[in-house]
């Protein structure tokens, strides 16, 4: 193979000259004035006035207390009393008996909060979808990803997002009663963030899906899942439907999600998002994060529609991948920023594996080299990669640059079919 491009050392400038404008240079520069007479004069004041403000405050309680203390006499133009003085007790303001308790009223029975005219109970949705929710723990290369799933049907299929179980190893479902099951992945598809799994259980309570083209924006909506992992599973938000068909970058790929004011959280990945008659009609796939503001954003979560992730889940029940979807034919793990400034590699992608028979490990890319752009397009993460993909199709030419020994190379490979068997 020929080499294409050679590495191309950057130039150096010598940095010019700066000027530190830290507010350590700011304000007055002359000498200081003798502050000396200033502070004495203040010193001796507060004093003064601490010292009658002493003298006032005795003064007044002085006076408090002898306007205060009872009375065992009263005076008038007759001689005085002989009779010995006497001081009565002054009655408490409360008076704690023996055996004092804390007094508790029952508790009326909840009202039940009834999010929409004909709808159901936030407690009747709950009852009705929690025991269709899952929570799932996948294990790959790089740790272990905690997400949520919805039973599908009753024979264990589930639907999930692709990005809590892709490039995964091993996957367990754990069911709303407690039970654990290991999990087969049917099909996943990066670009949808869909992904279907199966389990081997019988008799689950499937969930009921709703049209979503029906949702309006101001729905009463729910969701269920398990934020932040398994430790809270079954936790269910509310909240409404605040925007509809809104475009979302997820993972290199912009879907058309719909906005919700429920609160979403790490581990609600593949989770329920509920109408107010209990139908499964969103796939909860993301939130906007803090990187949006340092302040932190919350109330702005995204769920997939159920009406056009139907084709995608029967797709990848069917053959296990969606047809015509692009792949490079290769397995990329992003390097590590401090990996690549210790051994001086450029900023890229790390080829884990090229799949036999594909156009990429025909034309010399292999396991160890580092993709570093796409048609020109540098690229250093996965959402890089499949924002370079979105819009193409299995079958388009893309022009590959990666590094090997010290070298760049390009190659001109035909692009694969996602999943393709």
């Amino acid at each position: 193979m020929m080499d294409k491009k050679t590495p191309v050392e950057p130039e150096i400038l010598p940095a010019e000259p700066q000027t530190d404008t830290g507010f350590y240079e700011t304000g007055n520069t002359r000498p200081p004035k003798d502050h000396k007479k200033i502070i004495v004069f203040l010193l001796v004041a507060y004093l003064i006035i601490g010292g009658l403000g002493g003298i006032l405050t005795m003064l007044n309680i002085n006076w408090a207390i002898r306007r205060n203390a009872p009375r065992a006499m009263a005076f008038s133009n007759r001689a005085e009393s002989t009779e010995p003085l006497t001081i009565l007790p002054t009655e408490p303001v409360l008076t704690a008996g023996p055996g004092a308790q804390l007094a508790l009223s029952e508790t009326p029975e909840a009202v039940p909060n009834v999010p929409q005219a004909g709808g159901l109970s936030l407690q009747e949705i709950y009852q009705k979808v929690a025991p269709s929710v899952v929570s799932i723990a996948a294990m790959g290369r790089n740790g272990t990803s905690a997400g949520s799933g919805i039973v599908m049907s009753e024979d264990g299929y589930l639907i999930t997002n692709c990005h809590v179980v892709e490039n995964c190893y091993s996957v367990q479902v754990t069911l709303s009663g407690g039970q654990t099951y290991d999990a087969v992945v049917v099909g996943t598809d990066s670009v949808s963030d869909l992904a279907v799994l199966r389990i081997g259980a019988k008799g689950l309570t499937a969930a009921e899906f709703g049209n979503s083209d029906q949702v309006q924006v101001g729905d009463s909506v729910a969701a269920i899942g398990n934020p932040l992992g398994a430790e809270l599973s079954g936790t269910m938000t509310d909240g409404i439907i605040s925007a509809v068909n809104r475009n979302v970058r997820v993972g290199g790929n912009t879907l058309t999600l719909l906005q919700t004011t429920a609160a979403l959280n790490s581990g609600n990945s593949g989770g329920a998002l509920i109408n107010c008659y209990g139908q499964v009609i969103g796939i909860t796939t993301a939130k906007i994060g803090d990187q949006y503001s340092a302040a932190g954003v919350e109330g702005l979560g995204f769920a997939i529609p159920m009406s056009s992730a139907k084709a995608i889940v029967d797709q990848l029940i069917s053959l296990g991948y969606v047809p015509g979807r692009a792949s490079l034919g290769l397995e990329l793990e992003e390097v590590p920023a401090l990996y690549s400034l210790y051994y001086k590699l450029p900023g890229g992608l790390w080829v884990q594996e090229a799949e036999q028979g594909s156009d990429a490990a025909k034309a010399g890319i292999s396991a160890g080299d580092i993709v570093t752009a796409l048609n020109g397009q540098p690229v250093s993460t996965a959402e890089d990669v499949q924002a370079c993909l979105s819009g193409a199709s299995a079958g388009d030419m893309m022009t590959v640059t990666f590094y090997r020994g010290g070298r760049y190379f390009e190659v001109d490979v035909a692009l694969a079919e996602a999943g393709g068997r």
